[in-house]
């Protein structure tokens, strides 16, 4: 069976004592088998990566910017490949995949913008004779640490950026689908990408801790559920790195009584059932205002959800394939059963999908529960799956209060025709993503992402000009040149 290693100085290690299965989600067979890294392999490849740092920081950014044009280039040739192997590990249809590496490919363009966005600023004649400026240097080795739901796109959220900064690099992928991650990071070295720059180790919490301890690591990107980026956070700022950690999401669309429902029912398919919910902009809560939306929003979406399909990766007739594992189709369900036994009702039931050829993928069909309470448990805890609830209530302010009490903060929506609430709700609701009419407002690349509240812990956001920011550290010159043969006495007073 294959083995996924690691990537170290640009060689593929497969030597480890530990091993792990990989499954596919759609037949519930092992795909592959994935090593996980020791101690030991970590600090290999930190090591390699403290190593390649002096030549990389020197190199013009110029010269990066052209390894990142070439790997733009040969993603978008070996994107069939890449998505077969998402699909493969992930369970992700084959358009989905396909979109969700277009985003990642997006952030790579952006990346190869290095040469101005490093541009530092310049001032002459501060003083008589001073020029001051500003530059943006390395860090120098940092770490990315990425989820299952985008082996592709998350990555490509770090370290294209990073590397054209100036660092150097050792991800930390998810060790439930690493084969497109490790297909990825090869085509970078293919571009021309110096050996060390990139590292890639699979692992556990053994190399997560391994990242977090090192005092070489100057920096940690973290992209997970909740409970563990904070923990991420905590440690790594008690080790004096500079972190940023998105956790996880609990995502409100407010439906108003003007809303275009036929568009609003359209949207809420794809937003909620779309990657079977395994996004962290996944919309999985419907805020129906007034008292008929509610009514009308439940029936238009329990016919729509009549053709929804649920399958395997490889037909792209599907509209979402399974969820990632066994252990996680239970916990999908066990969130069903708990709002049907708190009082909800399950309009729609995903809980038993018949999936013709496939009887042992770990399946969830789409399910839509109306009648759902603040206090149950299935609204308070992230669910991540195919699921979308309704709340109902009288009025826009009560909707937003709902929305501005729940821990999390990471996207939300509003459908409505009435430009002034779109814009009341849009300045005042207290998260970091806001669509209008738009179901997954998921920055591009050029703007940077990161949700409030506990959706993130850091100051600084993912990908775009936030990016620029995470991966340098500022350094002012103010310089002056006196001339020749005059001396100046000395000045006790601060220089103004």
């Amino acid at each position: 069976m294959n083995l996924v290693g690691h990537l170290i100085h640009g060689e593929v290690i497969t030597n480890s004592e530990r091993q792990q299965s990989v499954y596919n989600p759609s037949t519930g067979e092992v795909n592959t088998e994935v090593a996980l890294a020791s101690h030991e392999t970590v600090e290999q490849a930190i090591a390699s990566a403290q190593a390649a740092f002096p030549a990389w920081r020197e190199t013009p950014p110029a010269k990066r910017a052209r390894v990142m044009f070439r790997f733009k280039q040969l993603l978008e040739e070996r994107a069939d490949d890449i998505c077969k192997l998402i699909g493969q590990e992930h369970g992700k249809i084959s358009h989905d995949a396909m979109g969700e590496l277009q985003r990642g490919i997006e952030n790579v363009e952006y990346a190869c913008g290095a040469p101005q966005l490093l541009k530092g600023e310049h001032s002459r004649n501060v003083g008589p004779g001073i020029d001051s400026w500003s530059e943006f240097q390395p860090l120098g080795v940092v770490a990315g640490i990425t989820p299952f739901n985008f082996p592709a796109m998350v990555p490509l959220w770090m370290y294209p950026m990073a590397i054209v900064c100036g660092n150097t690099f050792v991800l930390k992928p998810s060790e439930r689908n690493p084969s497109s991650v490790m297909l990825v990071a090869q085509l970078l070295h293919e571009a021309g990408l110096p050996p060390g720059v990139l590292n890639v180790v699979n692992g556990d919490k053994e190399a997560v801790d391994c990242l977090l301890e090192s005092p070489r690591v100057k920096a940690v990107s973290f992209v997970g559920s909740t409970p563990i980026a904070e923990s991420i956070y905590v440690k790594a700022n008690a080790n004096g790195k500079r972190c940023q950690a998105l956790g996880g999401a609990k995502n409100h669309a407010i439906v108003m009584p003007d809303a275009d429902m036929d568009n609003a029912v359209n949207q809420l398919l794809g937003a909620a059932f779309g990657s079977s919910g395994e996004r962290c902009m996944a919309l999985s809560v419907a805020v129906a205002v007034g008292e008929t939306a509610g009514d009308v929003l439940v029936e238009k979406m329990k016919n729509a959800m009549a053709t929804l399909k649920v399958g395997a990766f490889c037909d792209a007739t599907n509209d979402f394939g399974p969820v990632i594992t066994k252990q996680h189709q239970e916990k999908v369900l066990g969130f069903i059963n708990s709002a049907e036994a708190q009082g909800a009702n399950v309009v729609v039931d995903g809980r038993s999908p018949q999936v013709p050829g496939y009887p042992d993928g770990f399946f969830v069909g789409g399910t839509l529960i109306d009648n759902v309470t603040p206090q149950m448990t299935s609204y308070q805890e992230e669910i991540f799956g195919p699921v979308l609830q309704v709340v109902r209530v009288k009025t826009m302010q009560e909707a937003m209060r709902l929305i501005d009490d729940h821990e999390y903060g990471n996207g939300t929506c509003i459908f409505t025709r009435d430009g002034e609430a779109a814009r009341y709700f849009s300045d005042h609701i207290q998260v970091g993503m806001v669509g209008i009419n738009v179901p997954l407002p998921v920055p591009v690349s050029y703007h940077s992402f990161g949700g409030w509240k506990r959706s993130l812990f850091g100051d600084l956001h993912a990908y775009g000009p936030d990016a620029m920011r995470f991966y340098t550290k500022r350094k002012t010159i103010t310089q002056r040149w006196p001339s020749a043969g005059v001396r100046e006495g000395a000045e006790f007073s601060f220089p103004s």
